[in-house]
Protein backbone atom coordinates (compact mmCIF):
# COMPACT_ATOMS: atom_id res chain seq x y z
CA UNK A 1 0.00 0.00 0.00
CA UNK A 2 1.18 3.77 -0.32
CA UNK A 3 2.21 5.93 2.17
CA UNK A 4 0.46 9.04 1.97
CA UNK A 5 3.98 10.46 0.79
CA UNK A 6 4.14 8.32 -2.40
CA UNK A 7 0.50 8.87 -3.00
CA UNK A 8 1.07 12.67 -3.31
CA UNK A 9 3.90 12.28 -5.37
CA UNK A 10 1.55 10.24 -7.75
CA UNK A 11 -0.76 13.36 -8.01
CA UNK A 12 2.67 15.48 -8.52
CA UNK A 13 3.19 13.13 -11.45
CA UNK A 14 0.19 13.93 -13.16
CA UNK A 15 -1.91 10.90 -11.64
CA UNK A 16 -5.68 12.81 -11.59
CA UNK A 17 -7.82 10.48 -13.53
CA UNK A 18 -10.81 8.67 -11.36
CA UNK A 19 -13.21 6.51 -12.55
CA UNK A 20 -17.15 6.60 -12.89
CA UNK A 21 -19.71 4.87 -11.94
CA UNK A 22 -20.22 1.15 -11.05
CA UNK A 23 -23.19 0.21 -9.57
CA UNK A 24 -25.53 1.92 -12.38
CA UNK A 25 -23.31 0.18 -15.01
CA UNK A 26 -23.40 -3.37 -13.47
CA UNK A 27 -27.46 -2.93 -13.06
CA UNK A 28 -27.45 -2.16 -17.11
CA UNK A 29 -25.23 -5.26 -17.15
CA UNK A 30 -27.98 -7.72 -15.80
CA UNK A 31 -26.96 -7.01 -12.33
CA UNK A 32 -30.75 -7.34 -9.98
CA UNK A 33 -31.79 -3.98 -8.17
CA UNK A 34 -31.32 -4.71 -4.30
CA UNK A 35 -28.67 -7.54 -4.49
CA UNK A 36 -25.54 -7.79 -2.63
CA UNK A 37 -23.55 -6.21 -5.04
CA UNK A 38 -20.00 -8.27 -3.74
CA UNK A 39 -21.62 -11.05 -4.26
CA UNK A 40 -23.07 -10.65 -7.06
CA UNK A 41 -19.88 -9.51 -8.86
CA UNK A 42 -17.82 -12.54 -7.18
CA UNK A 43 -20.14 -14.83 -9.13
CA UNK A 44 -20.61 -12.63 -12.59
CA UNK A 45 -17.14 -11.09 -12.49
CA UNK A 46 -16.99 -10.42 -16.67
CA UNK A 47 -19.12 -6.95 -16.51
CA UNK A 48 -16.97 -5.32 -13.48
CA UNK A 49 -13.82 -6.51 -15.37
CA UNK A 50 -15.31 -5.66 -18.97
CA UNK A 51 -16.28 -2.34 -17.24
CA UNK A 52 -13.06 -1.51 -15.23
CA UNK A 53 -11.08 -2.24 -18.45
CA UNK A 54 -13.12 0.14 -20.42
CA UNK A 55 -12.44 2.97 -17.65
CA UNK A 56 -8.88 2.02 -17.82
CA UNK A 57 -8.97 2.55 -21.95
CA UNK A 58 -11.02 5.71 -21.31
CA UNK A 59 -8.15 7.62 -19.26
CA UNK A 60 -8.86 6.22 -15.80
CA UNK A 61 -5.67 6.02 -13.47
CA UNK A 62 -7.11 5.49 -9.83
CA UNK A 63 -10.01 2.41 -10.14
CA UNK A 64 -12.58 1.77 -7.49
CA UNK A 65 -12.70 -1.51 -6.60
CA UNK A 66 -16.01 -2.79 -5.93
CA UNK A 67 -16.15 -2.65 -2.39
CA UNK A 68 -18.85 -0.10 -1.20
CA UNK A 69 -20.44 -2.29 1.33
CA UNK A 70 -18.36 -5.21 2.08
CA UNK A 71 -18.38 -4.18 5.77
CA UNK A 72 -19.50 -7.10 7.87
CA UNK A 73 -22.37 -4.95 9.23
CA UNK A 74 -24.06 -5.07 5.65
CA UNK A 75 -22.87 -8.59 4.69
CA UNK A 76 -24.62 -10.15 7.65
CA UNK A 77 -27.59 -9.79 5.56
CA UNK A 78 -26.78 -12.19 3.33
CA UNK A 79 -24.89 -14.52 5.64
CA UNK A 80 -21.27 -13.55 4.06
CA UNK A 81 -20.20 -11.56 7.43
CA UNK A 82 -17.53 -14.26 8.33
CA UNK A 83 -15.89 -14.00 4.87
CA UNK A 84 -15.34 -10.14 5.15
CA UNK A 85 -11.55 -10.34 4.86
CA UNK A 86 -11.77 -12.55 1.73
CA UNK A 87 -14.36 -10.83 -0.25
CA UNK A 88 -12.79 -7.65 0.18
CA UNK A 89 -9.23 -9.19 -0.69
CA UNK A 90 -11.27 -10.95 -3.89
CA UNK A 91 -12.93 -7.98 -5.06
CA UNK A 92 -9.46 -5.84 -5.20
CA UNK A 93 -8.11 -8.44 -7.07
CA UNK A 94 -10.61 -8.72 -9.60
CA UNK A 95 -9.66 -5.11 -9.92
CA UNK A 96 -6.29 -5.08 -10.62
CA UNK A 97 -6.84 -7.87 -13.10
CA UNK A 98 -9.22 -5.71 -14.78
CA UNK A 99 -6.72 -2.61 -14.55
CA UNK A 100 -3.21 -3.89 -13.97
CA UNK A 101 -1.69 -0.41 -14.80
CA UNK A 102 -4.16 1.77 -12.24
CA UNK A 103 -3.60 2.07 -8.94
CA UNK A 104 -6.59 0.50 -7.01
CA UNK A 105 -8.50 2.12 -4.33
CA UNK A 106 -10.54 -0.17 -1.68
CA UNK A 107 -13.90 1.91 -1.65
CA UNK A 108 -15.38 2.12 2.06
CA UNK A 109 -18.91 3.75 2.38
CA UNK A 110 -21.41 5.07 5.17
CA UNK A 111 -22.94 2.90 7.84
CA UNK A 112 -25.22 5.46 9.28
CA UNK A 113 -28.24 3.07 8.44
CA UNK A 114 -26.69 1.11 11.12
CA UNK A 115 -26.25 3.76 14.04
CA UNK A 116 -29.27 5.36 16.07
CA UNK A 117 -27.19 7.79 17.36
CA UNK A 118 -23.56 9.03 17.63
CA UNK A 119 -22.35 7.82 20.79
CA UNK A 120 -19.40 6.28 21.79
CA UNK A 121 -21.21 2.61 21.46
CA UNK A 122 -22.08 3.45 17.79
CA UNK A 123 -18.13 5.03 16.71
CA UNK A 124 -17.01 1.65 18.15
CA UNK A 125 -19.42 -0.18 15.97
CA UNK A 126 -17.59 1.77 13.13
CA UNK A 127 -14.53 1.18 13.91
CA UNK A 128 -15.08 -2.42 14.29
CA UNK A 129 -16.73 -3.23 10.83
CA UNK A 130 -14.05 -0.32 9.10
CA UNK A 131 -10.73 -2.21 10.29
CA UNK A 132 -12.47 -6.15 9.11
CA UNK A 133 -12.68 -4.44 5.65
CA UNK A 134 -9.47 -2.56 6.04
CA UNK A 135 -7.85 -5.31 6.56
CA UNK A 136 -9.11 -6.95 3.44
CA UNK A 137 -8.37 -4.26 1.54
CA UNK A 138 -4.80 -4.16 2.80
CA UNK A 139 -4.43 -8.31 2.35
CA UNK A 140 -5.37 -7.43 -1.05
CA UNK A 141 -2.69 -5.25 -1.98
CA UNK A 142 -4.93 -2.09 -2.44
CA UNK A 143 -2.78 1.17 -3.17
CA UNK A 144 -5.11 3.87 -1.22
CA UNK A 145 -8.32 3.98 0.90
CA UNK A 146 -11.30 5.87 -0.46
CA UNK A 147 -14.10 6.60 2.16
CA UNK A 148 -16.56 8.06 -0.29
CA UNK A 149 -20.40 8.73 -0.02
CA UNK A 150 -19.90 10.10 3.40
CA UNK A 151 -22.98 11.47 4.90
CA UNK A 152 -21.53 12.20 8.20
CA UNK A 153 -17.77 13.62 9.50
CA UNK A 154 -18.16 10.78 12.66
CA UNK A 155 -17.74 8.15 9.87
CA UNK A 156 -14.46 9.53 8.20
CA UNK A 157 -13.44 9.94 11.76
CA UNK A 158 -14.07 6.11 12.23
CA UNK A 159 -12.56 4.97 8.87
CA UNK A 160 -9.41 7.40 10.00
CA UNK A 161 -8.93 5.45 13.35
CA UNK A 162 -9.78 2.01 11.71
CA UNK A 163 -7.13 2.72 8.87
CA UNK A 164 -4.71 3.94 11.39
CA UNK A 165 -5.28 0.56 13.68
CA UNK A 166 -5.01 -1.60 10.99
CA UNK A 167 -1.70 0.05 9.90
CA UNK A 168 -2.91 1.65 6.84
CA UNK A 169 -1.02 3.98 4.17
CA UNK A 170 -2.76 6.69 2.43
CA UNK A 171 -6.70 7.07 2.68
CA UNK A 172 -8.96 10.05 0.92
CA UNK A 173 -12.15 11.22 1.95
CA UNK A 174 -14.93 11.70 0.03
CA UNK A 175 -19.08 13.12 1.44
CA UNK A 176 -22.22 13.56 0.19
CA UNK A 177 -23.10 17.32 -0.10
CA UNK A 178 -25.52 19.95 -0.69
CA UNK A 179 -25.10 22.65 -2.90
CA UNK A 180 -24.59 25.28 -0.33
CA UNK A 181 -21.33 23.40 1.01
CA UNK A 182 -22.93 21.31 3.98
CA UNK A 183 -22.74 18.02 4.68
CA UNK A 184 -26.20 16.08 4.68
CA UNK A 185 -26.17 16.21 8.58
CA UNK A 186 -26.11 19.93 7.89
CA UNK A 187 -22.88 20.25 9.37
CA UNK A 188 -19.76 22.93 7.23
CA UNK A 189 -18.17 20.54 4.51
CA UNK A 190 -15.14 22.98 4.40
CA UNK A 191 -14.42 22.19 8.04
CA UNK A 192 -14.84 18.78 8.02
CA UNK A 193 -12.55 18.95 5.19
CA UNK A 194 -9.91 20.38 7.01
CA UNK A 195 -10.01 18.82 9.96
CA UNK A 196 -9.14 15.50 7.82
CA UNK A 197 -6.55 17.32 6.29
CA UNK A 198 -5.09 18.11 9.22
CA UNK A 199 -5.47 14.55 10.66
CA UNK A 200 -3.19 13.54 7.04
CA UNK A 201 -5.71 12.98 4.81
CA UNK A 202 -3.85 12.38 1.27
CA UNK A 203 -6.99 13.72 -0.60
CA UNK A 204 -10.68 15.40 -0.16
CA UNK A 205 -13.78 16.26 -1.62
CA UNK A 206 -17.00 15.22 -2.56
CA UNK A 207 -18.94 13.06 -4.98
CA UNK A 208 -22.67 11.98 -5.75
CA UNK A 209 -23.84 15.29 -6.31
CA UNK A 210 -25.22 16.92 -9.06
CA UNK A 211 -22.72 18.19 -12.12
CA UNK A 212 -24.51 21.03 -12.60
CA UNK A 213 -24.14 25.38 -12.32
CA UNK A 214 -23.55 24.99 -8.63
CA UNK A 215 -20.48 22.47 -8.75
CA UNK A 216 -17.86 24.92 -9.81
CA UNK A 217 -18.87 27.01 -6.94
CA UNK A 218 -18.54 24.19 -4.21
CA UNK A 219 -14.86 23.13 -5.56
CA UNK A 220 -13.80 27.04 -5.16
CA UNK A 221 -15.17 27.02 -1.42
CA UNK A 222 -13.90 23.64 -0.67
CA UNK A 223 -10.86 24.93 -2.02
CA UNK A 224 -10.57 27.86 0.12
CA UNK A 225 -10.01 25.59 3.13
CA UNK A 226 -7.94 22.81 1.67
CA UNK A 227 -4.61 22.60 0.19
CA UNK A 228 -4.27 18.67 -0.56
CA UNK A 229 -5.80 16.99 -3.42
CA UNK A 230 -9.54 17.78 -4.18
CA UNK A 231 -11.89 14.98 -5.09
CA UNK A 232 -14.91 16.00 -7.58
CA UNK A 233 -16.79 12.87 -8.56
CA UNK A 234 -20.24 14.11 -9.21
CA UNK A 235 -23.40 12.57 -11.06
CA UNK A 236 -24.74 13.07 -14.44
CA UNK A 237 -26.53 16.23 -13.61
CA UNK A 238 -29.57 15.42 -11.97
CA UNK A 239 -31.17 12.11 -12.04
CA UNK A 240 -35.44 11.23 -13.22
CA UNK A 241 -37.15 8.25 -12.13
CA UNK A 242 -38.07 5.31 -14.57
CA UNK A 243 -41.01 3.39 -14.26
CA UNK A 244 -38.39 0.53 -12.93
CA UNK A 245 -37.82 2.90 -9.86
CA UNK A 246 -34.39 3.23 -11.27
CA UNK A 247 -32.62 6.59 -11.91
CA UNK A 248 -32.16 7.45 -15.20
CA UNK A 249 -29.28 10.65 -15.70
CA UNK A 250 -29.72 12.43 -19.28
CA UNK A 251 -26.51 14.21 -18.92
CA UNK A 252 -24.35 13.73 -21.87
CA UNK A 253 -20.29 13.22 -21.91
CA UNK A 254 -20.30 16.59 -23.82
CA UNK A 255 -22.46 18.38 -20.56
CA UNK A 256 -20.45 16.74 -18.08
CA UNK A 257 -16.66 17.32 -19.13
CA UNK A 258 -18.32 21.46 -19.56
CA UNK A 259 -18.90 21.80 -16.08
CA UNK A 260 -15.61 19.48 -14.99
CA UNK A 261 -13.95 21.76 -17.17
CA UNK A 262 -14.65 24.46 -14.68
CA UNK A 263 -14.13 22.51 -11.51
CA UNK A 264 -10.67 21.63 -12.73
CA UNK A 265 -9.98 25.78 -13.07
CA UNK A 266 -11.53 26.07 -9.90
CA UNK A 267 -8.99 23.90 -8.57
CA UNK A 268 -9.99 20.38 -8.58
CA UNK A 269 -7.49 18.07 -8.51
CA UNK A 270 -8.84 14.50 -8.77
CA UNK A 271 -11.60 14.58 -11.36
CA UNK A 272 -13.99 11.42 -11.91
CA UNK A 273 -17.66 10.87 -12.53
CA UNK A 274 -20.54 9.14 -10.49
CA UNK A 275 -23.99 8.01 -10.73
CA UNK A 276 -25.26 7.89 -14.59
CA UNK A 277 -21.52 7.94 -15.85
CA UNK A 278 -19.50 5.54 -17.85
CA UNK A 279 -16.58 5.07 -19.51
CA UNK A 280 -17.11 7.87 -22.44
CA UNK A 281 -17.86 10.01 -19.35
CA UNK A 282 -14.26 9.46 -17.94
CA UNK A 283 -12.52 10.04 -21.85
CA UNK A 284 -14.22 13.23 -22.25
CA UNK A 285 -12.67 14.06 -18.52
CA UNK A 286 -9.22 13.38 -19.83
CA UNK A 287 -9.26 15.26 -22.99
CA UNK A 288 -9.50 18.36 -21.13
Amino acid sequence: MLTREQFLQKIEEGVRILDGATGSNLRNAGMPKGCCAEEWILANPEPLVALQRAYAEAGSQIIYAPTFQAQPIALKAVGLDAQTEQINEALVALSRSAAPGCLIAGDITTLATFCDSWDAESFDLLVENYRRQIRGLIDGGVDVLIGETLLYQQEAEAILCAAELEGAGAAMYSFTMQPDGSLLSGADAAMALKSLEDSGAAAVGFNCVAADMMTPYLVTRLRRSVKIPLICKPNAGVPTIGDDGIAVYSQTPAEFAAVMKQCKENGATLLGGCCGTAPEYIAALHSL
